[in-house]
């Protein structure tokens, strides 16, 4: 008998399709899975059995009834809690939005669904994507599933534990600043930012609206490939103004050689304050293992990526003090009972629905963009990521993709780190990206030979060639044996087909 973690997406939709199983049983076995392993890992804020069921029941129904069926049918996936289902709450991790319905269904989301995917749940989150650790999220702390006294990562923590603890197969997340591929590198699993623009989206709660990317989690690149052709199938999003279409197949050139293309790697970087000797190692043998299959390392300048923290600490807060402005207690999300006046009611339904972190980022934001202050910081910031920008442009005029690492380490304790500026230190390697705007994904190599934990090794990519980053991470992928791994305390609990 299967186990549901043992199967990879692409196996599950052949299997339902071939009537091997039924998108019914699978929905079942990922309940159980979840059942078993998540009083341990704490991936998930909400479980939605009865939209779970009722989307594999209808999937079986298709297929009885010959109709073709979509390329994700029957496989289990998670949304993070910042995108609009209906028919769940959509909290943000916040007390704010504690108790608020999906009124409307993101794209993103829809898109999975539109493809056959059986909605598992919401994944738990930092706060409105405000952290590096999940430890923010109102209600709960979601454990690494390779050691449940460490955190998985963030923003998109829950979303990568699940799918490390083997209790869905896909997930999606949201990136800002690293807040995809942070969490894939702990929770030992591949998860991809692509280029801003290539997802729509419009159904997600904006943090910060020039930097924020729906990405996937899965624990095979090709998972995470079938998933992009889910997202841009249906091409641009007129809901969504900043979406692109992207006409391209992800899985088509998936196993194509990379024998005579180019890496880049910039050498300031890996000898970056903070970076471990097993994460400088693990990187290293990625590009070994890509040199190995034909590929040129060559050695790239990125100049100005040393302010890139600086930069995304000015630009990030300023766009989520604009994007939470509006929540204040009148028109939905938490109310203050008692208050004499609309004064009193916002001022202290903001105090007490918002945690420590989102307060103070929105302070630091209105702050940042007062009157004096915004010239001083908030324009030059902008400059500073126009630079970043051409910095980037200059590198893949002599490289096709850059390796380097995705996090600085492997994953920490709770409470291990308490300053905030140290916390912001865990997407020192992700955030450039995302000012950018281009495409990044984090690939599993294997566990750290000192740590025992997950690292992992980042490619970014040139605007709209992820499909590209997706044919290189398989080779790095072929050259180790991570592909697929479930953390091993809980591989085979629950999920049985």
């Amino acid at each position: 008998m299967a186990n549901l973690d043992t199967l990879s997406a692409a196996q599950i939709a052949a299997g339902v399709a071939a009537g091997e199983f039924s998108a019914e049983d699978v929905a079942r076995a990922s309940l159980a899975a979840i059942e078993a392993r998540e009083p341990e890992v704490q991936a998930f804020l909400e479980v939605s059995s009865e939209l779970a069921l009722a989307a594999a029941r209808a999937t079986d129904a298709a297929r009885a009834a010959g109709k073709a069926l979509g390329p994700l049918a029957g496989v289990p996936v998670a949304f993070k809690d910042n995108m609009h289902l209906v028919g769940t709450r959509t909290t943000c991790a916040s007390r704010m939005l504690e108790n608020y319905e999906s009124t409307f269904t993101a794209t993103c989301v829809q898109r999975m669904l539109d493809a056959g995917a059986t909605p598992m749940g919401k994944a738990n989150m930092d706060e409105f994507a405000f952290g590096s650790s999940t430890e923010s999220s109102a209600f709960h702390r979601t454990n690494n599933p390779w050691d449940t006294e460490r955190v998985p990562g963030g923003s998109s923590g829950g979303s990568a534990a699940a799918v490390a603890a083997g209790e869905v197969t896909l997930s999606l997340g949201s990136d800002t600043g690293g807040s995809i591929r942070q969490p894939a590198s702990l929770c030992g699993v591949v998860g991809m930012k692509p280029t801003y623009g290539a997802v729509s989206r419009y159904g997600v709660v904006a943090f910060g609206s020039s930097l924020d990317q729906v990405g996937p989690f899965g624990r095979r690149v090709e998972d995470v490939a079938l998933a992009m052709n889910a997202l841009v199938a249906a091409g641009r999003d007129p809901y969504d103004s900043t979406s692109q279409d992207c006409p391209v197949d992800f899985l088509e050139h998936l196993e194509d050689s990379v024998e005579g293309k180019k890496v880049g790697v910039v050498p300031a970087l890996m000898e970056a304050a903070g970076l471990t000797g097993e994460v400088k190692a693990a990187v290293e043998s990625a590009a070994r293992a890509l040199a190995d299959q034909g590929a040129q390392i060559v050695e790239v300048e990125l100049p100005n990526i040393a302010s890139a923290i600086a930069a995304y600490y000015v630009i990030a807060p300023c766009e989520a003090f604009s994007n939470l402005a509006r929540f204040d207690g009148v028109r939905y999300g938490y109310q203050e009972p008692g208050c004499a006046n609309l004064a009193e009611q916002t001022s202290k339904s903001r105090a007490h629905g918002f945690g420590e972190e989102a307060k103070r980022r929105q302070m630091l934001g209105a702050y940042l963009l007062s009157s004096g202050t915004y010239d001083k910081y908030y324009y030059p910031a902008q400059q500073v990521r126009t630079l970043i920008t051409r910095d980037y442009a200059r590198a893949y005029e002599q490289c096709d993709v850059i390796l380097m690492p995705a996090s600085p380490r492997t994953a920490f304790k709770f409470g291990e780190i308490s300053d905030p500026t140290q916390m912001y230190a865990s997407d020192m390697f992700t955030i450039s990206n995302n000012i950018a705007g281009n495409g990044g994904i984090s690939v599993p190599l294997g566990l750290g030979a000192d740590s025992g934990l997950p690292v992992s090794a980042q490619l970014q990519g040139p605007a709209f060639k992820d499909r590209s980053l997706l044919q290189f991470a398989r080779a790095i992928e072929r050259g180790f044996t991570a592909a697929g791994a479930v953390a091993p305390d809980f591989a085979g609990k629950g999920g049985e087909l």
